[in-house]
């Protein structure tokens, strides 16, 4: 059995809690909550973690060994406990932790098949590798519209392909959803230090709790996030490695400088005025990402390197848009840009970037000479579950980028057939107005009308905008109510 066999299992065990209400998205957060009590049981059993992070009353055998009323009961108790816990990492996973399962008997049934899977090639293949399958199984179903917190893999090995994370450097996502970047970097590092094995045990110790931290503002999201971290060896500090707060708020600016920064903000505007409220960001604005931006420019070390995805509006948008586009390329040299498809997000229509660049300093001018720009969106293929997005769509720009993670290997202008062009820093600024949307290939499989979204689509988008706007607004009424104290 792969580990893709065991997702599509954990998976099939959906239709166990159908009777119970319970839809696809709250399914992956009524399993997680148990599916890691068994995962850090296996994790323990098999080596992977010296001692057990759990009490003895959330040990897996006090599940099996029950049944009926008195398993359920139980349960519910032992998330009680685990959300008051005085272990704060523990506390947090477990924050609200409460079950929507109301029958007995559904709960049983899923203890059972959980206890019924062969783990033996999910510990070969990585029991955190198997719960990112599961999450991608999750943000894959058109009816979850989970995609908004889940970037594509093959996307994000390809960043951390060319970005080269090295060991001893901070790596930061100041939006890191499920933890994806933040985890990938991990595993890049691994490979290449034998699982940390030729390190010292204080780098050792450094990758463990220091080299990696995130921000999330959702609740349940960040939860997924320290899981993810925990099953792949990363313990981060007290408060884990992804910390619950609004980056955009006062509790961005507490992120620590840091070496790497890889990201992909949420689409979008704030609503109804609330906007960032930090008083250290060079521009006021209401869009999101360009409120990340500034941040990510901002907490990003002099000598630094950044790979962040952003959408179109970004890179063309006028007034602080470009006021904030110049700004990066004063402070920072801009030196790629990857046009990605359209269709590998959730929202079907977003069209995206990912801008690669190095900080130089932030009282520097003119750093950024010269932008390369790669088009993989112009004539590409329609992607989705007929065509998945993999790591070989990406071969060709692997190659152009080169080996220097900084984008400073020999590079080749394809001219204007090719995918791969040189843009100078005054060419941008005297043609395109310090416009970053450049394009010259003629796409001949643009979308057209009868390409937009569906209506489900479109309103899941509607609703995941209104959850973030209130979010936003919890997290203002938070802010507030410290001030009161």
């Amino acid at each position: 059995m792969t580990t893709q066999d065991i997702v599509q299992k954990l998976w099939n065990l959906c239709d166990v809690l159908r009777d119970d209400g319970i839809n696809y998205s709250d399914y992956v957060t009524e399993l997680v909550l148990l599916l890691f009590i068994k995962m850090e049981h296996e994790s323990t059993e098999s080596g992977v973690l010296h001692k057990h992070k759990l009490p003895d009353y959330a040990r897996w055998g006090e599940f099996t060994r029950r049944s009926g009323m008195d398993l359920l009961l139980y349960y519910k108790e032992a998330l009680l406990k685990l959300s008051q816990s005085t272990d704060p990492l523990i506390a947090a996973i477990y924050a609200d932790a409460q079950t929507s399962l109301k029958e007995p008997r559904h709960l049983e049934q899923l203890v059972k098949s959980l206890d019924g899977i062969d783990w033996f090639s999910a510990e070969r293949d990585g029991l955190g590798d198997l719960y990112e399958g599961l999450l991608e199984k999750n943000a894959s179903e058109t009816k979850s519209g989970a995609g908004q917190y889940f970037t594509p893999r093959p996307l994000i090995d390809t960043i951390i392909q060319v970005i080269q994370p090295q060991a001893g450097e901070t790596v930061q996502d100041p939006a890191a959803g499920t933890g994806g970047f933040l985890i990938a970097a991990d595993r890049a590092i691994k490979e290449r230090t034998d699982n940390l094995y030729d390190l010292t045990e204080r780098e050792r110790q450094f990758q463990r709790n220091h080299a990696f931290i995130g921000m999330e503002l959702v609740t349940s999201t960040r939860r997924l996030a320290l899981m993810n971290c925990l099953l792949h060896g990363m313990e981060g500090d007290d408060q884990g490695v992804v910390h619950l707060g609004n980056t955009l708020a006062s509790a961005g600016s507490s992120l620590p400088r840091s070496d790497v920064m890889l990201s992909n903000p949420p689409f979008g505007t704030a609503k109804g005025g609330g906007g960032p409220t930090r008083d250290d960001l060079t521009f006021a604005t209401s869009n999101k990402q360009l409120a990340f931006l500034q941040h990510i420019v901002r907490h990003l070390k002099d000598g630094g390197r950044a790979a962040v995805v952003l959408p179109d509006n970004v890179l063309f948008e006028a007034g602080v848009g470009a006021d904030v586009r110049r700004d990066l390329m004063d402070k920072c040299r801009l030196h790629t840009i990857l046009r990605l498809p359209t269709g590998i997000f959730y929202a079907q229509g977003v069209k995206t970037n990912v801008l690669f660049f190095e900080k130089v300093s932030q009282a520097a001018t003119r750093s950024t000479k010269e932008v390369w720009v790669y088009d993989m969106r112009a004539n590409a293929p329609k992607f989705g579950k007929r065509t998945p997005l993999t790591n070989a769509h990406f071969a060709d720009f692997v190659a152009a980028y080169g080996t220097d993670p900084n984008g400073k290997a020999e590079r080749q202008d394809q001219g204007e057939q090719g995918r791969f062009r040189r843009f100078s820093r005054e060419w941008i600024a005297s043609e395109r107005g310090d416009s970053l949307d450049i394009a010259w290939l003629k796409d001949d499989s643009a979308e057209d009308a009868a390409d937009l979204p569906e209506p489900a689509v479109l309103a899941r988008e509607a609703v995941a905008e209104l959850n973030a706007a209130v979010a936003e607004l919890e997290a203002i009424l938070a802010e507030l109510g410290e001030v009161a104290e």
